[in-house]
């Protein structure tokens, strides 16, 4: 059944929002996915500071274009969803991906991170990305690392002088 007009304007407004708070937004094509795994993503973006919306491609190319982003939504094959990622640029993707993984009927189409139209093969690579989370640990361990080996150099120098001392 076809959306009214003030249910239409509901939509945009919506998207509105959801595009002005965003930090990326991730597209997907769930053509022929069970509506218990659209709920099952939700869930998980959900618990991960991100969001899964559907609208009408005509809706979210107004939406967008209200935004002053241009994208040819004619590029996105099959029903689109949008995932908006709130907390950082890569968790949207992260997420479709992984679920896209157990779940061969959700494809991730592409996305947009600070107005830039990222391809698949993009999109891709920016869910195999570590978050911030892990390059932070990973830096702080490398600089941990570092710090104990300068340590372990001087204490060796030190028992070496004691010897000869």
């Amino acid at each position: 059944m076809p959306l009214t007009k003030e249910e239409k304007k509901e939509v945009l407004e919506e998207l509105s929002e959801k595009i002005d708070k965003q930090k990326s937004i991730a597209f997907v094509d769930f053509t022929r996915l069970k509506v218990k795994d659209l709920s099952d993503l939700r869930k998980t973006m959900k618990k991960q500071d991100s969001e899964l919306k559907v609208a009408k491609k005509t809706l979210i190319a107004i939406a967008l274009k209200n935004k002053n982003i241009s994208l040819d939504m004619a590029k996105l094959q099959g029903e689109v969803a949008l995932g908006f990622g709130y907390a950082d640029e890569v968790s949207p993707f992260r997420i479709i991906h992984n679920f896209a993984k157990t779940n061969e009927n959700l494809k991730l189409l592409g996305g947009l991170v600070s107005g830039e139209f990222y391809g698949k093969d993009q999109a891709i690579a920016l869910a195999q990305m570590p978050s911030k989370e892990e390059l932070v640990a990973k830096l702080f361990f490398a600089g941990k690392n570092s710090i104990f080996g300068i340590f372990n150099i001087l204490q060796s120098n030190l028992s070496i002088l004691k010897v000869k001392g």
